[in-house]
């Protein structure tokens, strides 16, 4: 095909575009001067499109004197009056891009036949060769160059528009010439798909790859089949017999505490059990029912005021019965600001040199007892109820109903037996690609994690050793799972431009601030979004070079990410392995899937996580995540990383700020692990030096091993070790600071209070007085961590890292939730994890009644 200028009536055929159906405005954006920090605003015109004139196109000298060879670029005049010359590194550069991509393509036809091909009578368009670029560019010489109209079969006023940013007036555009409909502009190419070439986007578009980051692609959703599992009705019927008999014990405890109660309501009224009259309560379906008392949620029998409507869980009744109420009195935390000199080693400010930071109970527990029948008063005023009126028993779900979904599940597990069968291969025989060493206990077998790759994990075998090893409590990695997708971008900017393109104006216009979290004080702070974002790849750090870091929580806010970011969710789903249990919408054994739509279902996710991160460990304000126990099962999944590296000024800064940290340690009578202060930590576990997949700790990555090292450091510990680490927590408290780098002076529960993480050496001390350690692993790119629930964990970002986790509910871990549930319901009434988010009880009954429903149709069928 010859190099040549197309003619103002060129003919498009198959490459015009589509009308619009959409009512969406089309904005079109012009680039304004920097910013201050370089970065280029994008500002929309008011209204219609940028003016531009049209004017006759002529060939340039260097595309006549390619006439004789095969060529796939075109130049097309439809330059603007503000673009209205390229310049000489700008023709030099496509001259020689041209001739390069001469150079590669094999001549196939003659270049008059390739002249013909384009005659603007053809009723279409039709590129012979993967790199066609379409372009606006002709001979910078000519000094008065316009906009040519591109007509559809030499009539149609239809411009040439790139599909990312909907401009006409760009000077090089890649035309598809798989659906021949799309085209794309160099410049979002660039700015938009790194990655890819314009001989990539020329063989098949980012709308053809399913992976366009445009405005409108992003806002759709159902783009690309997020299911990767196609479930067999055998399989069904063996997950669904799983599900009942492993659900059965929690429901027949539950079925159990309700007729415990029924039998006290006997006692108290004088009757037979068989003649009680519960009253139903007055809720609605999408309504939670909580415990004023415990903040537990309700699922079915309760008492219930009928005066002030104060309602009590049944474990509460019981406990009051039993003289030993759980005290749920606030504690109030109070942590001054001594200053951002006190943060790094200075002394306090002089107005907060006298004040403490302590934590004391705001309330005197009042004592609440039970008649001697058994009935109980409702609260007193000085705990929120009345005090007035005796609690009556209520119920909330159909008279009977857990009862009955008891009998119902006895009957199947009676006729098809109990047995769950696991596979009984040992993971590590597979190879060194199945498992990846995370600790270096002695007397265990549970030092090397199950690592199965993501391509494996859609095999039977594989999904047999996955539940072996959930069953077991052990944390599971799965490599590569973003290869599984289609390629969308998580670039967070991309993610930012699309969510402030689906809100309305004024929501938009406050997404140029976003509240982060600073590390360093642990407190919100408020920053310009671009700002945030540059420091994410470019790194920030405060006056005296001391990395700043900030992290994104939980973002976007104010609405679920499937709403905001539809794309990007479903691209999520489409990565998550094991879609059993971790699809959110559709996961067979996720019990929160169970849960039907008519009521308000726990907000699990997905969620993203956007944080900055650098290699070294810094000691105060590490871009951490601190130890602290999920309320569910949890995938994580890292899908965006920018390294930032310290300069060797700001390592010295950093050396001689961490000697004043240490002195200051001293003066405030804090007992610290011996560390070293003159240069950085470096260490690794006990594991074979062969073996370059084991992790490492924080510190510069070990040499010849930079492109090997993850981004993300992860600290897992076992169930069972957590009353150890619970002990050492409590005995070193005082040698951690919290916010505003401020000692911690009082401890409710070590884990759910979410102050401490653990330093390498603070690792190394528990080892050494307990003989524990945490299952330790760097998290790379496109690596799902599979966290169950009851495990503490904290993390550690090595890089600038986007993550995305959701929760999900596992059958195998069922009673790690309602053990934490537990823990919740005794902590403080202000404490920030004490209210039961997850509702497990409501959640295992709905799932016993609809794995049966779904078991009986099965069955039938």
């Amino acid at each position: 095909m010859a190099l040549v200028m197309v003619k103002q009536e060129l003919s498009l055929g198959g490459l015009q575009r589509t009308p619009r159906k959409s009512k969406r405005k089309i904005q079109y954006r012009r680039k304004e001067k920097t910013d201050d920090d370089g970065d280029p605003d994008y500002a929309d015109f008011p209204s219609g499109k940028p003016k531009s004139s049209a004017k006759r196109s002529k060939l340039s000298p260097e595309i006549e004197s390619s006439q004789g060879r095969r060529h796939s670029v075109f130049h097309m005049e439809t330059d603007t009056e503000d673009n209205l010359a390229m310049s000489e590194s700008e023709q030099s550069e496509a001259v020689a891009l041209m001739k390069i991509k001469a150079r590669r393509r094999k001549t196939e036809t003659s270049s008059r036949d390739s002249v013909n091909s384009m005659n603007p009578s053809s009723p279409s368009f039709t590129s012979t060769s993967a790199d066609s670029v379409l372009g606006s560019e002709g001979n910078s010489s000519s000094s008065s160059r316009k906009r040519v109209a591109m007509t559809k079969k030499g009539n149609g006023k239809d411009k040439l528009r790139c599909h990312q940013c909907m401009r006409s007036d760009r000077r090089i555009v890649v035309p598809c010439t798989k659906c021949k409909s799309k085209l794309y502009c160099i410049q979002c190419i660039k700015q938009w798909y790194p990655n890819m070439s314009e001989l990539g986007v020329a063989e098949m578009c980012p709308f053809c790859r399913q992976n366009c980051n445009c405005n409108q692609c992003l806002h759709s959703s159902g783009m690309v089949e997020t299911s990767k599992t196609d479930i067999s009705g055998s399989e069904k019927f063996r997950h669904l017999l799983y599900l009942i008999n492993t659900l059965f014990p929690y429901l027949k405890q539950i079925n159990e505490e309700q007729i415990q109660e029924i039998e006290v309501e006997a006692n108290i009224q004088g009757i037979p059990a068989s003649g009680i009259t519960i009253p139903v309560s007055s809720c609605s379906s999408d309504e939670r029912v909580y415990c004023n008392h415990c903040a537990t949620s309700i699922v079915d029998l309760h008492r219930s005021c009928p005066k002030c409507c104060y309602e009590l869980c049944l474990s509460c009744c019981r406990e009051i019965r039993q003289g030993n109420l759980v005290r749920c009195t606030a504690v109030d935390f109070q942590y001054v600001d001594r200053g951002l000199g006190y943060m790094h080693g200075e002394d306090p400010l002089p107005e907060s040199y006298y004040k403490e930071t302590v934590g004391h109970d705001s309330k005197s527990f009042t004592e609440w007892n039970a008649n001697n029948d058994g009935s109980i008063s409702c609260a007193p005023k000085e705990m929120g109820g009345c005090g007035d009126c005796l609690l009556q028993l209520k119920h909330i779900l159909p008279e009977d109903r857990i009862l009955d979904l008891k009998e119902r599940a006895e009957q199947v597990r009676m006729k098809f037996g109990t047995e769950q069968v696991f596979s009984k291969q040992n993971c590590s025989t597979y190879g060194s690609e199945m498992v990846k060493r995370a600790s270096s206990r002695e007397g265990t077998n549970d030092n090397y994690l199950y690592c199965p790759a993501a391509n494996d994990t859609l095999r039977e075998e594989e999904f047999l050793n996955f539940q072996r090893h959930w069953a077991k409590g052990e944390p599971v990695i799965v490599c590569n799972v973003l290869e599984q997708t289609a390629g969308l971008s998580w670039e967070p900017m991309v993610m930012w431009r699309a969510l402030c393109e689906n809100m309305d104006s004024k929501t938009s216009s406050n997404m140029s601030e976003v509240k982060a979290q600073e590390c360093l004080s642990s407190c919100e702070v408020e920053i310009n979004t671009r700002r945030f974002f540059k420091g994410y790849t470019e790194g920030r750090s405060y006056d005296n070079q001391w990395p700043e870091m900030l992290k994104l929580k939980d973002w976007p806010p104010s609405d679920k990410f499937e709403n905001l970011l539809p794309r990007h969710c479903d691209e999520f789903i489409t990565a998550l392995p094991f879609q059993e249990y971790t699809d959110p919408r559709a996961g067979f054994l996720n019990l929160a899937v169970k849960l039907p739509n008519t009521i308000l279902k726990p907000d699990l996710g997905p969620k993203t996580y956007i944080a900055y991160g650098i290699a070294e460990e810094l000691g105060r304000g590490d871009s951490v995540t601190k130890l602290h126990c999920d309320m569910s099962d949890a995938v994580n999944i890292l899908t965006h990383t920018a390294k930032v590296v310290l300069d060797d000024n700001q390592r010295l800064a950093v050396q001689t700020l961490k000697k004043k940290h240490r002195a200051q340690d001293e003066r405030e009578n804090l007992i610290p692990p011996c560390q070293k202060t003159d240069d950085f930590p470096i260490s690794g576990t006990t594991e074979d030096e062969n073996d370059e997949e084991g992790p490492f700790f924080p510190g510069f990555p070990p040499p010849g091993k930079t492109e090997k090292t993850g981004s993300a450091l992860w600290d897992i510990f076992r169930r069972e070790d957590v009353p150890k680490l619970q002990d050492y927590l409590r005995k070193h408290a005082k040698e951690f600071r919290h916010v505003f780098c401020s000692p911690i002076n009082k401890v409710v529960h070590p884990i759910h209070d979410q102050s401490f993480y653990l330093t390498l050496e603070h690792k190394k001390k528990l080892k050494e007085e307990y003989g524990i350690e945490p299952w330790t692993f760097e998290q790379r790119i496109g690596e799902a961590v599979f966290i169950p629930a009851g495990c503490p964990h904290q993390v550690r970002n090595l890089k600038s890292c986007t993550k995305v986790a959701v929760d999900f509910v596992s059958p195998e871990n069922i009673h790690e939730c309602i053990r934490l549930t537990e823990e919740f319901r005794q902590l403080p009434k202000n404490h920030r994890v004490r209210e039961d988010k997850l509702e497990i009880k409501k959640m295992i009954v709905y799932a016993v009644a609809q794995s049966l429903q779904d078991f009986y149709l099965l069955a039938s069928s």
